[in-house]
């Protein structure tokens, strides 16, 4: 079976290009991802069948107290001893192994997250289902590629493919899940990777079409036209819309914190699953993914959502009402982060999407209420939407192309890019990265669209250390000096003591005047000639940070050292620019 795909592979290369078979396997791509999808919320729909049949309508649910957490502790269980991996955060992963693993992807990620989201999700786990998706697809495009053995740039646009279908897959958004990658992934706009990303985008979205109907996510009917006076309204949103979003990503990132100091667990189970069903008891609408509430908000049913609450009596109450959707938003990010926190799987979509449903929804509600001008709900908890998200993921043209499609809300489609472009705007006055990107930017491991900054971020310290420079003992003469320069095509020489730790260095520009005079070669040792280096370069280091040291101290070599501070070689700049020039020749390749 080996020989015979090896043949298989020689065929393919000898007799079709690799760029047309990016274009093949983006196609291939697209399907599976369709298939995941739809397999993914077709085990999310069984198990919300399965637990909510035991429900009772309008009253207290006491099962609320119990399915989330089992839920979580059966998707932990899973994948502690199923899977042995991490698979959280999903979208980061991806976005690491764009910038730091060369679009390599684990494979048992083409499978892990479904099984472990589904039980999350489908007890009731307050995320979304679509981040563990595209990590799936994006695993299924990296696999993919490594089978036929697909170069790194290559590999990476079919992990973008799988990205593009898995979104188009999830949500029949084709446009959507190609807007996504560029803007959240980062993948560089170019006629080379744009035709495999529409198609992989449209496959999937076609074949989610047949399995599943063309109807969109959310029935979405336009009532009223979209009047220009309204316009302000829609800013106004968009100010909102950035500042829940900016509540939303620093609240995330300190509850996720929180989460990260438990070590044990058990503990995390613990603490994340009581905290999640004690809020899911008392408010019900953070039970699951929530597009039950965006559903009831966009049919201008808001009462609806008090179902199984203890504000359910009180649901024609305006002051209740206002209160009761408050809370929700608020503890929103503490549902959605104590379903991961305490072992869930899941991602930020869907919470970003009900918390600009919520929001839109309630300022429109509140102006209304005080008269102070007549808006549309759910045009405004539409418009929401596309808001928080855009703010969220630092992408306004995902957020109103995703919203449109979801919806068929093509009618509100200005309204839409306002919002977001004013949320986005808004919010990154105070934050620089997304949620996604938070992790790797403090690590120094982020792509941007900024070329530069890529090719910095992926040049590796390690990789441009020179270590054939001669040695000296800090108790050698001049003679010991003068007989390894002969030996050396260098001009800088590291002085190291007994611990091999770097304590100065000698440069053949400094004694250059004394090479020449034998009488000196006994008379001067070489902690007298040495002179101490201008800074150190860490392994650690990003390469960002050793540019900024060569910019700082005008030097043109520096020593390199570890973390027990012991010389490791030197770093050059000569040899930086050299590996910039070859990176840059491959990002401008088409």
């Amino acid at each position: 079976m080996e020989e015979f795909f090896i043949k298989i592979l020689r065929w393919r290369e000898n007799n079709i290009s690799e760029k047309h078979f990016v274009i093949f396997l983006s196609f291939i791509v697209g399907l599976i991802c369709a298939l995941a999808a739809h397999a993914l919320k077709f085990l999310i729909e069984i198990l919300h069948e399965l637990v909510n049949s035991h429900f009772a309508e309008g009253n207290l649910n006491y099962l609320y107290l119990a399915t989330p957490i089992m839920g979580v502790a059966l998707a932990s269980l899973y994948v502690k001893y199923f899977v042995k991996d991490d698979i959280s955060h999903g979208v980061t992963k991806i976005m690491f192994a764009i910038s730091q693993k060369k679009a390599r992807i684990k494979s048992h990620n083409m499978w892990s997250s479904i099984i472990a989201s589904s039980l999350t999700i489908g007890f009731g786990g307050s995320v979304g289902a679509e981040a563990p998706i595209v990590l799936t697809g994006s695993a299924i495009g990296s696999n993919l590629g490594r089978l036929f053995r697909m170069e790194q740039k290559n590999l990476m646009l079919l992990v973008g493919c799988g990205a593009a279908g898995a979104v188009a897959g999830i949500f029949k958004a084709p446009i959507a899940g190609v807007v996504f990658t560029l803007e959240v992934l980062m993948l560089d706009l170019t006629m080379a990777s744009i035709v495999p990303l529409l198609i992989s985008a449209s496959t999937a979205c076609m074949v989610t079409y047949f399995l599943s109907g063309s109807d969109s996510l959310f029935i979405f009917t336009q009532n009223d036209p979209l009047e220009m006076k309204s316009m302000p309204y829609f800013v106004l949103l968009g100010v909102l819309c950035g500042f829940v979003s900016l509540y939303f990503t620093r609240g995330m990132n300190k509850l996720e914190q929180f989460f990260g100091g438990i070590k044990s667990p058990t503990n995390k189970l613990i603490v994340g699953g009581i905290m999640l069903s004690v809020l899911i008891f008392f408010i019900p609408p953070l039970y699951g993914e929530g597009y039950d509430t965006i559903t009831y908000l966009l049919d201008g049913n808001v009462q609806a959502i008090t179902q199984n609450s203890v504000f359910y009596n009180f649901r024609n109450n305006f002051a209740m009402m206002s209160l009761f959707l408050i809370l929700i938003m608020f503890f929103k990010i503490f549902a959605s982060a104590a379903t991961n926190g305490s072992g869930g799987t899941g991602g930020i979509f869907a919470p970003s999407l009900y918390m600009g449903c919520l929001t839109g929804y309630f300022m429109a509600m509140v102006l209304n209420y005080f008269q102070i001008f007549d808006l549309t709900e759910k045009n405004f908890a539409l418009a929401g939407m596309a808001g928080v998200m855009a703010g969220v993921m630092h992408a306004p043209l995902t957020g109103a192309f995703l919203i449109a499609e979801l919806t068929g809300g093509y009618g509100m489609f200005l309204a839409l890019m306002i919002t977001s472009t004013i949320a986005y705007i808004t919010i990154l006055a105070f934050e620089p990265h997304s949620l996604y990107a938070m992790r790797l930017a403090k690590k120094g491991e982020l792509l941007t669209h900024n070329t530069d900054k890529n090719i910095l971020t992926l040049l590796k310290t390690e990789n441009v250390i020179e270590t054939d420079l001669q040695t000296l003992r800090p108790n050698m003469y001049l003679e010991d000096v003068i007989k390894m320069i002969a030996k050396s095509n260098r001009n800088i020489f590291p002085v190291l003591d007994s611990k091999k730790r770097m304590i100065g260095f000698i440069s053949l520009d400094e004694i250059r005047n004394i090479m020449f005079r034998p009488e000196l070669y006994r008379r001067f040792k070489v902690s007298q000639l040495m002179v101490s280096p201008p800074a150190f370069v860490s392994l650690n280091d990003s390469m960002e940070k050793v540019m900024f040291k060569f910019e700082q101290t005008k030097a043109w070599n520096l020593p390199v050292i570890d973390e027990n501070e012991r010389y490791v070689g030197y770093v050059s700049k000569s040899k930086i620019f050299n590996s910039y020039r070859e990176l840059l020749v491959t990002f401008s390749d088409e």
